[in-house]
């Protein structure tokens, strides 16, 4: 079971197979020896090993150009215009829309809990973790971006871009009435809480 599965994950590697919940196959294969000659020992350590920079200390956290994009830092696909930044305070960047097929997802159960993780749809570099229904942005994601992961280009999108959400539509949590009158009245229905 953990042999088969190290056999798959080997084969994946190899051939460039998805790592992603979309089942995107990455176009850009390298050797880990390849990436660590591409890539500052930082890059390599978050694009390639998952890391996280400290929050507030990214060349990015807090730029924000007018005009340009931001790509990935292991391949150069670009990733977030500069008008997708936005200051969530959070200490990295954060962006709340994706290059249309630029970034795709993969959940993440370290940590102890269940999170999205985003990839590179090109490289599967780590990217960072997007969040979803924070009321941020009209797009109700926020993604959380390591400044390591990405390169700013001071130049446009290529043409005929679009930009989009790497989530499905967000729907908020709905409660049941009778919850929402129980929580109210503490089930008693006087609304006293006795």
């Amino acid at each position: 079971t953990s042999l088969a599965r190290a056999r798959t994950l080997t084969r994946r590697t190899a051939v460039g197979m998805a790592e992603n919940d979309q089942g995107v196959a990455y176009t850009i294969v390298r050797t880990t020896k390849e990436w660590q000659q591409l890539l500052t020992p930082q890059e390599f350590d978050i694009l390639r090993n998952k890391g996280t920079e400290y929050p507030g200390t990214g060349e990015y956290d807090k730029f924000y150009p007018k005009e340009g994009h931001f790509a990935c830092a292991g391949c150069a696909q670009p990733l977030y215009s500069a008008a997708s930044k936005f200051d969530s305070g959070c200490g990295w960047p954060a962006f709340d829309k994706i290059v249309d097929g630029a970034v795709v997802t993969q959940t993440d159960h370290s940590m102890g809990m269940a999170r999205v993780e985003i990839l590179c749809a090109s490289c599967g570099g780590h990217l960072g973790h997007v969040f979803e229904g924070e009321g941020f942005t009209p797009t109700m994601e926020r993604h959380c971006v390591n400044s390591a992961s990405v390169k700013y280009v001071d130049g446009a999108l290529p043409e005929a871009v679009s930009e989009g959400k790497v989530l499905p539509p967000f729907k908020p949590p709905i409660q049941k009435v009778g919850n929402i009158l129980n929580n109210l009245f503490k089930g008693d229905g006087k609304g006293d809480g006795k």
